[in-house]
């Protein structure tokens, strides 16, 4: 059974449904968060299959001189988005503004500054 995405007008938050291919267009969908009808569906990217290994391959091959980008924002943020689409996997939409603000030119220091919540939740090593 296909899996669609949706992302709800009133809450703003993204959520998958489960139905068949002849109810689509002819049930209702729901927010799962807030329950509103209010949504619309999302459209994602076409995912190719890849062993992890050949993500790796590739991401090692690409990112070979890595060296000096901290001192180039919109060259770090090529490589994020480069590597965010080579490991396959849905990232929060936060991963995309970072992305966007580097490929603009702004520096991280700037971002963390403009975004000091941006870290919150996620458990840093000690």
């Amino acid at each position: 059974m296909p899996t669609y995405d949706f992302i709800c007008n009133s809450c703003e938050k993204r959520f998958e449904v489960f139905m068949t291919f002849s109810e689509y267009g002819k049930k209702a969908v729901h927010c799962v968060h807030c329950k509103s009808g209010n949504v619309r569906r999302r459209m994602t990217k076409v995912r190719i299959a890849k062993s992890e290994e050949s993500r790796m391959e590739s991401m090692a091959d690409d990112f070979s001189g890595i060296e000096g980008l901290e001192d180039d924002p919109k060259a770090l943020g090529k490589m994020m988005r480069k590597m965010g689409s080579e490991m396959g996997e849905e990232l929060p939409p936060e991963f995309d503004d970072v992305v966007d603000r580097l490929e603009a030119g702004q520096s991280p220091q700037e971002i963390e500054s403009e975004l000091p919540d941006l870290g919150a939740g996620v458990a840093a090593d000690e």
